[in-house]
């Protein structure tokens, strides 16, 4: 049986490949898949990638189109969420902050360098016109619990992190959210190194198969609102919300896609240069 690591975040977006592999269907195919969470999200899964602690992971558009460009050997072969993140904005429910413009030029708390967090931290700035070179500080808090604690205790001024995670700890009153900012592309795709690539391409190609077989009918499991809403500890009505909002995909991002990724990366110098399309995506 080939054994095959993947990484991702502990999130609902990835609930269809708990059920994949709680229904035991990459066995059935002689694949031991084991799953990872990674609670410091997307740098901390570029990092693994790199080492060959996992050979695959579900991860942010915008981290894993860096962190190829730098060198990793990864490429990525298909779109797994079609839609935006929204990124919730927070600042500690105690804040003085209330607005946008409050937070500028104050400290981000971001999981770790080049992770979702801080690269949507120049997103937001460049959407309020803000002064990149000025108005953005960070401060690294490693996960959501060092963001909670990092918030809490004013180590940090604001967090950006997905909405729908967060919700709860806003209701909580630990956090409050003061406004949202969508990515501007397809939020995850799914990344493999290119060494599994080359030496396991059925095997690629039958995992695919399977998760994709999931998410085109994701939302058709009979009550999938109230097992997320079970599972993540979420209000039914925040599900439901998130659900209206969600698209998979079962296809790999198209060029003009990754070429506006690529163009607004560039503009904002989270990345030095451009590549080619073929540098970032493996067909299958």
């Amino acid at each position: 049986m080939k054994k095959v690591n993947i990484g991702g975040v502990p999130e609902h977006f990835n609930l269809a490949w708990y059920l994949t592999l709680k229904d035991g269907e990459y066995k059935d195919q002689n694949i031991n898949l084991r799953w990872h969470d990674y609670y410091g999200g997307t740098g901390a899964m570029t990092k693994a990638l790199r080492s060959g602690e996992i050979d695959m992971a579900v991860i942010l558009t915008e981290g894993i189109v860096k962190d190829i460009i730098e060198g990793n050997p990864s490429k990525i072969v298909q779109t797994f969420v079609e839609t935006p993140l929204i990124w919730g904005i927070h600042v500690a429910a105690d804040s003085q902050f209330k607005t946008i413009d409050d937070i500028k030029g104050s400290r981000a708390a971001i999981s770790r360098y080049g992770s979702g967090s801080h690269l949507m931290a120049y997103i937001n700035a460049k959407n309020n016109n803000w002064d990149i070179e000025d108005d953005l500080n960070f401060e690294v808090i490693k996960n959501l619990d060092g963001a909670i604690k990092g918030l809490t205790e004013g180590q940090a001024d604001y967090f950006m992190w997905e909405k729908f995670t967060t919700k709860p700890i806003v209701d909580e009153g630990v956090f409050r959210r003061i406004d949202n900012c969508p990515s501007p592309w397809p939020c995850f795709v799914i990344a493999v190194r290119q060494e599994f690539i080359d030496n396991n391409p059925e095997d690629l190609k039958m995992i695919l198969n399977i998760i994709n077989g999931t998410t085109s009918e994701f939302k058709s499991i009979p009550s999938i609102d109230k097992t997320i809403a079970n599972r993540y500890g979420q209000e039914l009505e925040d599900v439901q919300e998130w659900l209206s909002l969600t698209e998979w995909s079962q296809t790999v991002m198209d060029k003009e896609t990754l070429d506006n990724v690529q163009e607004q990366l560039y503009d904002l110098k989270i990345i030095s240069e451009k590549v080619d399309y073929s540098k970032l995506i493996h067909e299958i």
